[in-house]
């Protein structure tokens, strides 16, 4: 079984279920989607092409990517904000959008703005792998592509998880 809350609730759910459950309540995850994908991606992500030993970048992590992807690419960063663009990949990623995806869209619908961002999403992802890093949107994304591209690992949790809990369910996103 597996359980998902906020950080603040699964602490708290975690010692209601130690006291209800008792003995084997250990085996229940109560946890975040976050770390659980975490500890997904960390036993398996090397199927996805990734090192087991991957590095989450936090929100300052990221901001230093897209300031040099910026520079790089010459974007004019006072048009361009860095965090504008990071909160449209990080949209993107929450419906499970890919790059590609993304500039397919960005191209029918002839938006210099949205063409920008597809750029910017693309060599932000391979900035990315290059460093064997996910932000925090991939962990879920990385995990449903592992999911969904290795039936052997797809089968294991099927099986380990015969029930899962969300709570909040309303507030999740495609991705979640």
């Amino acid at each position: 079984m597996a359980i998902t809350f906020t950080n603040k609730a699964a602490g708290e759910m975690r010692e209601r279920i130690d006291a209800m459950v008792g003995y084997g309540s250990e085996s229940i995850w109560v946890s975040t989607f976050h770390s659980t994908c975490v500890r997904i991606l960390r036993r398996h992500i090397d199927r996805i092409g990734y090192d087991t030993n991957f590095t989450i970048y936090d929100a300052d992590d990221s901001k230093a990517v897209m300031k040099e992807i910026c520079k790089r690419l010459d974007i004019d960063t006072k048009i361009y904000k860095e965090r504008s663009l990071l909160a449209a990949i990080s949209s993107a990623k929450d419906e499970l959008i890919s790059p590609n995806e993304f500039a397919l869209r960005a191209a029918s619908a002839s938006d210099f703005g949205k063409r920008k961002q597809a750029q910017v999403y693309r060599e932000y992802q391979d900035v990315l792998r290059k460093n064997n890093a996910l932000d925090f949107d991939d962990l879920i994304v990385k995990t449903v592509e592992l999911l969904q591209s290795d039936p052997e690992v797809l089968a294991y949790y099927q099986e380990r998880f015969r029930y899962i809990m969300v709570d909040e369910y309303q507030d999740t996103n495609t991705a979640q």
